[in-house]
């Protein structure tokens, strides 16, 4: 087992652990629930951390993390065909009307 990544969250380790399942790489979540023992412990060593299962799947695994950390590109605003209303660049289906954007 090889640890690939120490995430900020238990929802990010959990995200990142669900896109390296999606691509048949085996990883698992550590220090689930260690944060309970910040204070008593540094705080390094409670984070939440991605362990890959077979290290042949560790080139493939930090081109997953590359992505996942990678900040999302900022997207001009869109208008709703159907309404007319303005939303975010970065929604998928409008705000307003719930119609495809």
């Amino acid at each position: 087992m090889i640890r690939i990544y120490r995430a900020a969250s238990l929802p990010d380790a959990h995200l990142l652990r669900a896109l390296l399942v999606q691509l048949r790489i085996d990883a698992c979540v550590f220090n689930e629930h260690a944060q309970a023992g910040a204070g008593e412990l540094p705080l390094t060593e409670v984070y939440p951390e991605v362990w890959l299962m077979d290290g042949r799947d560790l080139e493939r695994a930090r081109e997953v993390i590359r992505e996942f950390e990678a900040p999302e590109p900022v997207r001009a605003p869109r208008h709703c065909s159907a309404c007319g209303e303005g939303s975010p660049g970065n929604f998928q289906v409008c705000w307003n009307c719930a119609g495809p954007l």
